[in-house]
């Protein structure tokens, strides 16, 4: 996230980092379904309406970097350089984003985020809402004259490559051979 400038913004961007990292510490040391709103805000100190007011739902203290990751995504394609396919700088930015999903210390979350039916959930729909932002960033590219339905389909399997190599015994394999199957399918669809 881009660091916030006014001192108003600092507080609450610290505010909000207490509130997620409180959250998360209390799930992982109770379990997730063991710990309610109620108890973040006691713990972090704050009023159950500040929780509130910076996560819409329970779920969203356990994925609260997911700003950056859609923004991560979206600028992968529309920061490229003007020469290069989509492709090759969605591939690099997947890898970035599967090795802090994989990063050492990251194993008690994934455990955490596979054992609850509410975070599995969660997540799925999050996938679909990136899926969306990063199919109109490739459809509102002139210069690629692709499909609604070609960046759609491309930009669905690029997040489902993350979805799969944070589950995979090996990550950056399994992100490079759906690239491969990704890059073919791009190519095909070149008018």
């Amino acid at each position: 996230m881009t660091e916030p400038s006014g001192r108003r913004e600092r507080k609450k961007a610290a505010t909000r980092q207490k509130i997620a990292h409180t959250a998360l510490s209390l799930f992982l040391e109770h379990g997730y379904e063991a710990v309610g709103i109620r108890d973040v805000a006691t713990e972090a100190d704050v009023a159950v309406t500040t929780v509130f007011a910076h996560f819409a739902s329970k779920e969203a203290l356990v994925f609260e970097r997911d700003p950056d990751f859609e923004q991560r995504l979206t600028r992968a394609v529309t920061d490229r350089p003007a020469h290069e396919s989509p492709v090759p700088a969605l591939h690099r930015e997947v890898q970035a984003l599967v090795r802090h999903c994989t990063a050492e210390g990251s194993a008690p979350v994934r455990r955490m985020i596979e054992g609850s039916p509410a975070l599995r959930e969660y997540e799925d729909s999050m996938g679909l809402r990136h899926a969306q932002a990063l199919a109109a960033a490739l459809a509102a590219d002139p210069a690629l004259s692709r499909s609604v339905t070609a960046c759609r389909a491309t930009a669905r399997f690029a997040i489902d490559a993350y979805a799969l190599a944070c589950r995979a015994d090996d990550p950056e394999a399994t992100v490079d051979e759906v690239f491969r199957m990704i890059e073919a399918a791009w190519e095909a669809t070149a008018p």
